[in-house]
């Protein structure tokens, strides 16, 4: 189900991405209350904790990037590319052992380790992404615009 739910989450992103490119510029990097502050960030944000969550549960190298650096939908777009071909490879080795019980540990600035079954990291990725859609839907709404229907009920993904 969880593979499922990240295909729901790129079909939306998706439909956000292409709903940015009919604003202004101006309205896509204006800062706003809430999320990230723009249409912009908010959407690369989700990406990124996508890729930070799927590449320490891989043990792979998180990539950092500067928020503040981001300026194009463009720039958007190939991140999503990029993430989202990761993420599916990952989902599908998971798959291949999904019966063993696979833990992230993470490190804590004071020194304490946080262990997280993979699942539950899983859901998080997933929900944090849904809550951030809630955000673009309000900015939409406020600029007068209709946003994308993220209804999950009514989509095939």
């Amino acid at each position: 189900m969880q593979e499922e739910l990240f295909r729901y989450n790129w079909q939306v992103r998706n439909e956000w991405i292409e709903w940015c490119e009919e604003i202004p510029y101006e309205e896509l990097i204006r800062k706003r209350i809430g999320g990230m502050g723009s249409f912009l960030h908010t959407l690369y944000h989700v990406i990124d904790c996508e890729q930070l969550w799927i590449n320490q549960m891989w043990n792979k190298p998180v990539i950092t990037t500067d928020l503040r650096a981001i300026t194009q939908l463009d720039e958007v777009k190939s991140y999503d590319v990029a993430t989202r071909t990761r993420t599916e490879l990952f989902l599908h080795e998971l798959a291949n052992s999904w019966g063993t019980n696979r833990i992230l540990e993470v490190s804590k600035r004071n020194g304490e380790i946080l262990r997280f079954p993979f699942e539950k990291v899983m859901s998080h990725i997933i929900t944090h992404e849904m809550h951030h859609i809630g955000q673009l839907s309000i900015w939409a709404r406020e600029m007068g615009r209709v946003p994308v229907n993220s209804d999950l009920l009514i989509r095939d993904f």
